[in-house]
């Protein structure tokens, strides 16, 4: 089997593997379950195709600037509040809250 054979078959499995995640959870109307804070498919889909890419970005630019300015926060003894703000706070924002949450 060669190798674009075997990565489409995989991808045919994952696909379906979802497919029926999904379908199992649905109740027996048809319908999946929400709850009154939960957010959207709109806001999810827009997070992750908008928000966690420019996440992203603002995650290694503001990784970038850090490091290029830690030697002049060391000699000033302010290293927390720049890594907190230009690295923590993207990745967090990035890479922990909980898809569609925040996005309006």
């Amino acid at each position: 089997m060669s190798l674009i054979t075997r990565g489409l078959s995989l991808l045919a499995g994952a696909v379906l593997s979802l497919a029926a995640a999904t379908a199992s959870a649905q109740d027996s109307s048809g319908y999946e379950e929400t709850t009154a804070g939960s957010p959207s498919a709109a806001a999810m889909t827009v997070d992750l195709l908008v928000a966690r890419p420019l996440g992203l970005v603002a995650t290694v630019l503001g990784t970038v600037v850090f490091v290029a300015s830690l030697p002049f926060q060391a000699l000033a003894g302010n290293v927390s509040d720049p890594a907190r703000k230009l690295v923590a706070e993207p990745a967090k924002f990035t890479f922990v809250r909980p898809l569609g949450e925040g996005v309006n």
